[in-house]
């Protein structure tokens, strides 16, 4: 792994269409150790007040800080479930829930980011309330920045970090002809970009619940990397990416230092699209430190609470 800071923008566009599982968590200790939580916190249940929009992934009774997870293409928000373990006690980890998949399979899918961004919105914004960092990876990093630009816009608290991973800069994306196709080329495509549950499509049963989530987002991304336009934000931003990524090379994921000139970096790990599964441990330890490192309003962000 290796740590780049930089402000250079891509060259090129990479292209935007995407893989993954309904529901799978990247599990494992935090390079950096953090507190272990209770077995209280291993419980999951709805944040209140969003609704059915979010889900809050263990119980913090007085947070100093959020983190809220957008899900790749496909996914869901149990992709997150482990992460609140990997994390300091201290951080509320609230992970968002697309329509059309697990608990949310019956309500119907969405295609377009202004029709998924805009109740995001609405309902983070009650969560505003404290210092709040967003964390998206692939397709989450575009719905992740595209909810921080409405919050912003609309004059109200915005994420003190933008964590982004896999995924390339707004002004950075390219259309795919994958949404004109068949089922075979999009399981195809699945397949090449690995994930955590690529065995669920030899699966019947399996294959007939994620496969329009997968259809669905994918035609968001499209028509999403057809509009999307680069948008100034005053936030800390952070790229991840892996180093073998086929879709989504280092300069694309470079060039989202033009979304916060002067307070962007990037981070590399070793692994392809879906790196943040094998390397949790180190990805988590990062992202903690980060949060630590938090500011609202200029203010440093206090220490950790560590366990006695």
């Amino acid at each position: 792994m290796r740590t780049t800071t930089a402000m250079a923008a891509a060259p090129a566009p990479t292209s935007t269409s995407e893989s993954g599982s309904a529901s799978t968590s990247a599990s494992a200790s935090a390079s950096t150790p953090a507190p272990a939580r209770t077995p209280a916190h291993s419980t999951a249940r709805t944040a209140a007040p969003a609704s059915r929009w979010l889900r809050e992934l263990g119980s913090v009774t007085d947070p100093r800080i959020r983190l809220v997870c957008f899900p790749h293409a496909g996914g869901a928000a149990s992709f997150f479930r482990a992460w609140p373990d990997r994390l300091d006690r201290d951080t509320q980890v609230v992970a968002v829930r697309y329509p059309g998949r697990e608990d949310r399979i019956t309500d119907p899918l969405i295609t377009s980011m202004d029709r998924l961004a805009e109740p995001l919105t609405e309902a983070l914004a009650p969560l505003m309330d404290r210092p709040v960092a967003f964390f998206g990876h692939s397709m989450g990093a575009s719905v992740a920045y595209e909810v921080a630009c409405r919050l912003a816009a609309s004059g109200r608290p915005a994420p003190v970090r933008l964590l982004v991973s896999g995924r390339a800069a707004p002004h950075r994306l390219s259309r795919t002809p994958l949404v004109g196709e068949g089922d075979d080329a999009l399981i195809a495509d699945v397949r090449r970009r690995g994930g955590p549950l690529t065995a669920a499509l030899d699966d019947p049963d399996l294959l007939d619940l994620v496969l329009p989530a997968i259809r669905s987002d994918y035609r968001l991304v499209d028509d999403y990397a057809a509009r999307a336009r680069l948008r100034v934000l005053d936030t800390d931003v952070t790229a991840y990416y892996g180093d073998a990524d086929p879709d989504v090379p280092a300069a694309s994921m470079l060039a989202w230092g033009d979304v916060s000139p002067g307070r962007f970096d990037a981070r590399c790990f070793a692994g392809d699209h879906f790196y943040l599964v094998p390397r949790a441990a180190e990805l988590a330890g990062d992202i903690a430190e980060r949060l630590r490192t938090a500011r609202s309003t200029g203010t440093p962000a206090g220490p950790a609470p560590r366990r006695p």
